[in-house]
């Protein structure tokens, strides 16, 4: 019984599409009308401003955080990191907003965040590097989560890496629309960093 409520929850924590009730219920906009119509957190920066982007930033973490920890709270016999895959899975796929969900990068980011802190703080740290030098949050991601593949290998925790193979490659097919315009030099930028730097004074 504990095992079919952690996966219940774990998904359905995942399925709260915090930048659409945020933007509906506090800016009456529904966000995945504007901007490149994604109910997660860069489009939530984009289209509702930096508060409702911190929030729903911190609110898609916890989603994964949470979900992690479940097993442990409920004493289920499952893998941690499995329960915070079903999260993510509900971030992409959430009932609660007619399946039209998120990249899962900050749900993502919260999984290992609650499993393993460390690790967290070494991808963030990629993250954002590459997001200094790149100025672009699409990019940046993918290339932090093939890093933490990469990474993944010295932590020895076989599940870890199986489960990061599984979330990077599951966040960079959710990312093949932006992968065509970084490649066309499309893509949208943060307005920071060397990239978008360099592009204001051409």
């Amino acid at each position: 019984m504990s095992t079919i409520l952690a996966i219940l929850l774990a998904y359905l924590l995942g399925s709260i599409p915090s930048g659409v009730w945020i933007g509906k219920y506090f800016y009456k906009t529904d966000i995945r009308e504007y901007g490149s119509g994604n109910m997660g957190t860069t489009n939530t920066f984009r289209v509702l401003g930096t508060k409702a982007g911190v929030i729903v930033l911190i609110m898609d973490i916890l989603k994964g955080s949470i979900a992690t920890l479940l097993p442990i709270w409920l004493g289920a016999p499952i893998h941690p990191l499995f329960a915070g895959v079903l999260a993510a899975l509900g971030h992409t796929l959430p009932i609660f907003a007619g399946f039209r969900g998120g990249k899962a990068v900050a749900t993502s980011a919260g999984i290992i965040l609650a499993y393993n802190p460390l690790y967290f703080t070494l991808a963030i740290t990629c993250f954002l590097i590459y997001l200094y030098f790149s100025s672009m949050v699409s990019f940046s991601s993918i290339t932090a989560c093939l890093s933490a593949v990469v990474i993944s290998l010295f932590m020895g925790d076989f599940w870890l890496t199986i489960v990061t193979i599984a979330l990077t490659t599951y966040i960079i097919i959710r990312h093949r629309e932006n992968i065509g315009r970084i490649r066309a030099g499309t893509e949208s930028m943060v307005p920071f960093g060397l990239r978008y730097k360099r592009k204001n004074k051409e």
